[in-house]
């Protein structure tokens, strides 16, 4: 679905409770209670025919009675009554229930029952099984909620009540508040992706956490948390680490929860920075809702307790944090204001007698440093300085919790010493925790969140550059199999495979009797000291484990030799079989290479996934390996190596040369790209894939494709995430002027100032519908940083300067049915044809796209869009709601 109706959730002037009670404990009369209590401003009409009256407020038996359009319903009702209200409420006018009964599924039929009865009227349903909605700026609790949550900027997304109700009694105690809770339920319509996408634009909400239990519709997902997570922070929690924990949600929730490993990969690569446990969650959304994201994190640490410093640095090593190197002049200027028995390094102890003054000079040359991007600041209570007193000094230096543009945390050891100071630092804006542990760990949310930040950005081609004829030479080889009704190569047709998308593989040889083995092994041997015989099969795929690899062969008697000792083992193990044929390759041997694995396979709820690490026979007792979800580009495959152990072997070590990185990463990369050309592909293994000095080499190689799926198009649409759309730039001449047309790039931001300066004020008009003269960064990331499952913007830049010249848009709803156009091109460039280039692009784009219709909001006196649209074969009419407005739709498939 779309977020389309949701804003009556979250800004309601009317809320009907139907179900409503007199009856002391019920959960409709607590929900009844805990609006009217709330304070909420609107009208609130109980629904419920037993009652003329509840809680002193009129009763109506119907909702057909009510006097008015309740913008949001809460039901309360037994199960069986829900369909019938909630169509009733649909044709009221209605357009968001919250379905607080339990009771609703498929079994019974009443869930479908339900949706069915909101459809006509597009109703919105949050639940059923919900502990309810809360909005706390709009004073509105409608929910069971033991207590009301206090009015703050984090949105709470939650698909465990229990789990809702219990941060709220935590940020209670620890004065973090909310502007809004939603309970999720069981998520028959409303899911996480349409909480995300509507808190994305919610001025109210700086940063959302959401507590997941299952990712129902994960491409959705990935797409809406991708959008919001470039906005602000988004912080999530997702149990299920653990086998049996994963078993367990799944039961309460009814639905798979994913392996976790994937799921980790997936919310990585969508910005969202993920957290082990509950305390975690609102620390975490606190911490990074106040800075924006760093390049780098390095630590620095103030203290006046170096036991505490020790701690710190523990806790941060341990997240994979990084602690600053003072530069020389840092520490020359802290000798000048700190007695000689500081520590002369970071932590910058100094001293148990620090007063206020020595805080704020250390602090301020930790400001100063160079290599310091996160000041963290403690203090221990002592009996030679006021703890108070120093949070003052901090408090005074900070501005907006950060000192010289870099985010300060603060950590005050103790209770009821350290009482005073937490409350002079927290009212100052400055992130404050009670522990050192609990300080480093906020220090690593930064590190985490920026590293998020950057996976964000990376927009990966749907097409490498230098696999386009192997694209055609892989697609031969899938087809040939296919067609002979297998699912899995032979090896040599394997490694044809992947040998087309640049990855090394060994000369090898295809025998079809022991005679020509003897001859193949007897032409490679001219050239290597050592080959290699194996079984070629159509049915066994693991040679090994029939003795089908003869290693380290010689002579090509000894090859021979080897061909049919295979055979006999083979026969004796499966009898009646025999081999397809053999195949003869060399031996290669380098003695200083890592053996790595590269594989992929297909997650039931995030699609392809890519698997990197340590190789060999010992794979899986290792268990050094990474997930990553293509497409990969060299910064995405990097980030896959330095998430192993082996990556670090393979950086070199003592008397071993680093191994070729790039090649690793080209390998990735081109493994990637076959993934996002190939749906057919099911599951691929590259065990070993050698790595040293010299470069890469494939030894053996297993591919399983779906024959079905062979001639489906590219890209793969079963990616988790879109890559960035190729083969659609293109160049553009008018009247002497050239321009080259491209899909947008996040980097096209710094674009947007130049472009906007040379359009006219009623030019934004037209384009806006509105007059508008500020476009805050937040805004200008929302029109560059895309999602091209959902949106695509084509950008025109002068040939000449590379100086953005226009942009046409298409923003589609999730279902993909409608796209929204949009066109702006600069003042001084109108009148040449490039507008209806970009439109003519964007229509061409949607065709392929599969869209069915492109619609545009147009102001009526926008003469020259409006006659353009009708040219194009757009109809118009004018908008039935907005007078000033016109619609203009073209049917497009």
């Amino acid at each position: 679905m779309t977020i389309r109706n949701l804003e009556y959730a979250v800004s309601p002037k009317s809320v009907a409770v139907v179900g409503a009670t007199e009856r002391a404990g019920s959960v409709g009369r607590v929900v009844f209670d805990n609006i009217v209590v709330g304070g909420f401003e609107g009208e609130i009409w109980p629904v419920n025919p037993k009652h003329s009256q509840v809680a002193g407020h009129r009763c109506y038996g119907r909702v057909a009675d009510l006097p008015g359009i309740p913008d949001l319903a809460v039901i309360v009702t037994p199960p069986n009554a829900v369909p019938g209200i909630v169509r009733e409420l649909g044709e009221k006018g209605t357009r968001v229930a919250v379905v607080i009964t339990a009771g609703l599924n498929h079994g019974n039929g009443l869930r479908q029952a339900m949706l069915d009865a909101a459809e006509p009227s597009l109703m919105r349903i949050i639940g059923p099984n919900t502990v309810g909605l809360m909005v706390p700026p709009a004073k509105l609790n409608a929910s069971f909620a033991h207590m009301a949550a206090r009015p703050g900027n984090i949105a709470l997304i939650s698909q465990s009540g229990a789990i809702a109700t219990s941060l709220i009694d935590w940020a209670a105690e620890n004065n973090v508040g909310f502007s809004r809770i939603i309970s999720l339920g069981d998520m028959a319509d409303v899911d996480v992706g349409d909480c995300l996408d509507m808190l994305a634009g919610d001025f109210h909400t700086r940063a959302i956490v959401m507590y997941l239990e299952t990712i129902p519709n994960p491409r959705k997902f990935m797409s809406a948390a991708r959008a919001a997570a470039r906005l602000k922070p988004v912080i999530a929690i997702k149990p299920g680490r653990h086998e049996q924990a994963a078993r367990a949600a799944a039961t309460h929730t009814g639905a798979l929860s994913g392996a976790d490993r994937v799921v980790d990969a997936a919310l990585r690569r969508a910005g969202v920075l993920r957290v082990d446990d509950l305390a975690e969650l609102l620390d975490a959304a606190e911490t990074v809702a106040r800075h924006a994201p760093l390049e780098r994190a390095r630590v620095g640490i103030v203290t006046n307790g170096g036991g505490a410093g020790v701690l710190a640095v523990d806790k941060l090593v341990d997240r994979g944090g990084e602690l600053a190197e003072l530069a020389p002049s840092t520490i020359t200027r802290l000798d000048h204001v700190l007695p000689p028995t500081w520590s002369h390094a970071n932590p910058i102890d100094i001293v148990g007698d620090a007063a206020p003054e020595r805080y704020g000079a250390a602090l301020e040359a930790l400001a100063a440093d160079p290599g310091t991007d996160v000041i963290l600041v403690m203090n221990c209570p002592t009996g030679l300085g006021s703890s108070a007193n120093a949070a003052r000094k901090v408090a005074e230096l900070g501005d907006e919790g950060e000192i010289g543009g870099k985010p300060l945390l603060a950590c005050w050891l103790g209770e009821h010493t350290a009482r005073e100071g937490r409350r002079v630092l927290t009212e100052a804006g400055i992130a404050s925790f009670e522990t050192p542990e609990d300080a480093a760990i906020a220090a690593s949310y930064l590190s985490e969140w920026s590293q998020a930040q950057r996976a964000l950005l990376r927009t990966p081609s749907s097409q490498g550059d230098d696999q386009v004829h192997g694209k055609a030479a892989a697609h031969a080889i899938f087809r040939q199999v296919a067609s002979e009704g297998r699912r899995m190569l032979t090896e040599p047709e394997a490694k044809a495979a992947i040998s087309a998308y640049g990855i090394a593989v060994p000369r090898t040889i295809v025998a079809g009797s022991v005679a020509e083995v003897a001859r193949a092994a007897g032409e490679l041997l001219e050239s290597s000291e050592r080959v290699v015989v194996k079984l070629l099969s159509k049915v066994v795929s693991h040679k090994s484990d029939v003795g089908g690899v003869v290693l380290d062969i010689a002579t090509a008697e000894k090859a021979a030799e080897a061909a049919r000792s295979i055979e006999t083992r083979l026969r004796a193990q499966a009898a009646g079989s025999k081999p397809d044929g053999y195949t003869v390759q060399t031996m290669v041997a380098r003695e200083d290479a890592q053996e790595l694995i590269l594989g992929m396979s297909v997650d039931p709820m995030f699609g392809p996934v890519i698997l990197f690490g340590a190789g060999g026979t010992a794979v899986e007792v290792v268990n050094d390996t990474a997930i990553a979800l293509p497409p990969l580009d060299d910064v995405l495959a990097a980030d896959a190596i330095d998430a192993t152990r082996i990556g670090r072997l393979l950086a070199g070590y003592r008397d071993h040369k680093p191994a070729d990185r790039a090649a690793i990463i080209a390998a990735l990369n081109g493994l990637s790209q076959m993934i996002v050309d190939f749906p057919c592909l099911v599951s691929l293994d590259i065990n070993p894939l050698l790595a040293d000095a010299e470069g890469v080499i494939a030894l053996d190689a297993r591919i399983e494709i779906d024959p079905r799926r062979v001639d489906d198009p590219a890209p793969n649409p079963a990616l988790a995430i879109r890559p960035y759309p190729s083969g659609w730039d293109r160049d553009f001449v008018s009247d002497s002027l050239s321009f080259h047309i491209r899909p947008i790039m996040p980097a096209d931001v710094a674009l947007y100032p130049a472009f906007l300066a040379k359009i006219s004020p009623d030019d934004l008009r037209l384009r806006f519908l509105s007059l508008r003269k500020n476009f805050p960064d937040q805004m200008l990331k929302r029109l560059t940083q895309l999602d091209y499952d959902r949106d695509i913007a084509f950008v025109a830049l002068e040939k000449d300067t590379g100086a953005l010249a226009g942009i046409g848009r298409l923003s589609c709803d999730p279902d993909h049915r409608t796209g929204e156009y949009a066109l702006l091109v600069r003042s001084d460039l109108q009148g040449h044809g490039l507008g209806w280039d970009l439109l003519n692009q964007l229509i061409d784009y949607a065709k392929a796209d599969g869209i069915g219709r492109i619609e545009g909001m147009i102001l009526n006196e926008n003469s020259k869009m409006l006659t353009m649209c009708r040219e194009f074969g757009f109809s118009v009419a004018h908008h039935a709601s907005e007078p000033g407005l016109s619609v203009a739709r073209l049917e497009v498939s």
